[in-house]
């Protein structure tokens, strides 16, 4: 029994003992095994491995001083970075295949993006982490106060400067359509919450307290899993999808970015988009149906509303009862000169412009620059084809089909902000995502970007259409499950009928407020237990 015990504590003795160098690079080496969570690996089991680790790093690194807190925070603010960092570069380092679309141009800066982004997404987390080293203790409340920082840390980044919530946490249990059933509850963030809470609560076998409060306590976050399992097996199994009379035909013409904007080649690619929109019917088509067509992002090689005839074939190739969105970039006379917007169109049977949206989410370095004067003068102008920026839209909102379909257009990244619908004042049909993932070549980003479109539909119970240049494109129920999809350079058509939203989720209602509420009242309670404890001694 004691060999088996001594072998028992070798796992979290390899965490709590580390020093120096060994503790910072075990620190990142969690942090990156942790991405292997998120699509298209999709091991969730890992972070059962990764967090309770960390929690061993925190625990042996943290001084049993609790008074010195600017030494907690520095500790803390250090490990977190670490963690932070090769979380964010194993999940992100795909973002460098951009930078190689236009080689001679961006391949230097490719080195900078891919260390940079992870570099400054990890302040974030290492704030979270800092917060909670400060009123870290040797106690079961431990687990949930890292939960709620972490969650507090991914909400904030998903919001300062216009935000960039990619890979949040929670994600790291997108890919099983069960566990992320909790996303109608909690959203993304809650997610979060229970993602850290639950993973990290193996940590505490390892505590110095007897066997029957660690059982008790790793038991709670057993119970907390099956709550959530429970649940998400509830609402999938009866899951009763019905369909409304529109049909869904979206193209993917799968058109290499490189490509794209060729002038010699802008005929040959409007054709390819008339030929495949006029394809015979397939997949789940019903014959007889109105029908809308989907193009993906900045489809056209051109500017739509200032290409002689475009919308006139566009309306003959459509024929009646069949209208068409499509991603376009538009053209419109500012006071300082051209301004140019990264849209979305209606057009119906006739051929005529019956809505636009310009995307108002802009990407900072691939649709504008920020600090444009100074990052020019080192050569550094935008990633997004033969525009120099893109200006922003006023505000998000909905559009509407001549057959009473509404639809709160997406595009691109506008799809991985959480809150979406609840923040326009009219009530959409469904979700459309139109983006161009082929920056990104065969690598884990489409898949991502597909994960994260899929939870605003589970959050919002709204169906989800997505049309992708070169994938994933997709009709997606309000529980998240695929009607039809196409994977990524797999050129053809999806058909299929647009399911019914499935009423407004819980979390449409709340928002994040109440993880909000629960995150800000446990680091309280860490506040009040770390300064209540010393002023009994004092």
């Amino acid at each position: 029994m004691h060999w088996f015990t001594q072998r028992l504590s070798f796992l979290p003795n390899t965490f709590l003992l580390a020093w120096g160098w060994q503790r910072r690079f075990l620190a990142i080496l969690l942090g990156a095994l942790s991405a292997l969570s998120l699509p298209p690996f999709g091991i969730s089991p890992v972070l059962l491995i990764t967090f309770p680790c960390f929690v061993w790093i925190l625990d042996g690194a943290l001084e049993a001083d609790a008074r010195r807190n600017g030494v907690r925070f520095r500790t803390g603010f250090v490990l977190g970075w670490l963690f932070g960092f090769g979380y964010f570069l194993a999940g992100l380092w795909w973002i460098g295949a951009a930078f190689l679309v236009e080689a001679d141009r961006f391949a230097w800066l490719l080195p900078f993006a891919v260390l940079a982004m992870p570099a400054g997404l990890a302040l974030f987390t290492a704030l979270g982490v800092a917060l909670a080293a400060m009123f870290w203790t040797d106690q079961f409340r431990r687990i949930l106060l890292l939960a709620a920082c972490l969650t507090l840390a991914d909400w904030v980044r998903g919001h300062v400067l216009t935000g960039f919530p990619w890979n949040a946490f929670g994600y790291g249990i997108s890919d099983s359509l069960v566990l992320a059933q909790s996303a109608s509850l909690v959203g993304i963030y809650g997610l979060t919450f229970l993602v850290v809470s639950i993973c990290s609560a193996p940590a505490l076998l390892a505590d110095a307290k007897p066997l029957g409060q660690k059982v008790r306590a790793v038991s709670l976050a057993a119970v907390a899993f099956v709550a959530v399992s429970a649940f998400g097996i509830y609402r999938v199994a009866t899951a009763d999808v019905e369909y409304t009379s529109l049909d869904i035909r979206i193209v993917q013409p799968s058109i290499d970015q490189k490509d794209k904007w060729r002038p010699e080649l802008r005929d040959e690619i409007f054709q390819t988009y008339l030929d495949m929109t006029e394809a015979p019917l397939g997949g789940n088509a019903r014959v007889g149906h109105q029908r809308l067509v989907v193009w993906p992002e900045s489809a056209l090689p051109f500017l739509l509303t200032q290409e002689p005839g475009a919308l006139f074939r566009i309306g003959q190739t459509l024929g009646a009862d069949t209208e068409l969105v499509t991603g376009a970039v538009r053209l419109e006379a500012g006071a300082s000169g051209p301004e140019y917007f990264n849209s979305v169109y209606v057009v119906g049977s006739d051929g005529t412009v019956k809505g636009v949206y310009d995307k108002v989410r802009l990407v900072p370095f691939g649709e504008y620059v920020p600090f444009k004067a100074l990052l020019e003068n080192i050569g550094f102008t935008n990633l997004a084809g033969p525009i120099e920026g893109f200006e922003a839209g006023y505000h998000q909102r909905v559009l509407s089909t001549t057959n009473d379909f509404s639809f709160l257009p997406l595009i691109c990244y506008e799809a991985i902000f959480p809150g979406v619908v609840s923040a326009t004042p009219d009530e959409p049909s469904f979700l459309l995502n139109v983006t161009n993932d082929a920056w990104f070549g065969r690598t884990p980003g489409p898949f991502q970007h597909f994960a994260q479109a899929r939870m605003r539909a589970i959050e919002t119970g709204l169906p989800l259409v997505r049309a992708a240049n070169t994938g994933i494109s997709a009709v997606v129920d309000g529980y998240g499950a695929v009607v039809e999809e196409l994977t990524v350079f797999e050129r053809g058509v999806v058909d299929a009928g647009l399911p019914d939203q499935l009423g407004t989720t819980i979390y449409e209602v709340s928002g994040d407020v109440p993880i909000l509420i629960i995150s800000i009242t446990l680091v309280g309670f860490a506040i009040f237990a770390k300064y209540n404890r010393h002023s009994r001694y004092d």
